[in-house]
C-alpha cells in the first residue's frame, strides 16, 4: 500500500554569507567569497568587475585546501 504521507523536510540552516556580486546590471552572477580564487574576482559569466556584498545562503563548508588570493 502506498503511504501518502511525506517526511517532513529538514530545515536548511542559513547564514549571512560574504559574496562577490557582478556589477553589470544585466548579469546576475555571484560567487561565495570563500570559493573565489582572487582578492578581486571577475564575473565568471560576463567578465565584469565584482563587488563584495552579503546574502543569506545555506551553510556550505569549503573543504578545499586554503589557497592564497592574489
Amino acid at each position: 500500500m502506498y503511504n501518502s504521507r511525506k517526511k517532513p523536510l529538514e530545515e536548511v540552516q542559513q547564514e549571512l554569507t560574504t559574496i562577490w556580486s557582478c556589477t553589470n546590471e544585466h548579469c546576475n552572477g555571484w560567487i561565495r567569497d570563500n570559493f573565489s580564487f582572487s582578492a578581486q574576482p571577475q564575473c565568471p559569466q560576463c567578465g565584469h568587475d565584482m563587488a563584495k556584498t552579503e546574502k543569506m545562503l545555506p551553510v556550505v563548508v569549503n573543504t578545499s585546501p586554503t589557497q592564497s588570493k592574489d
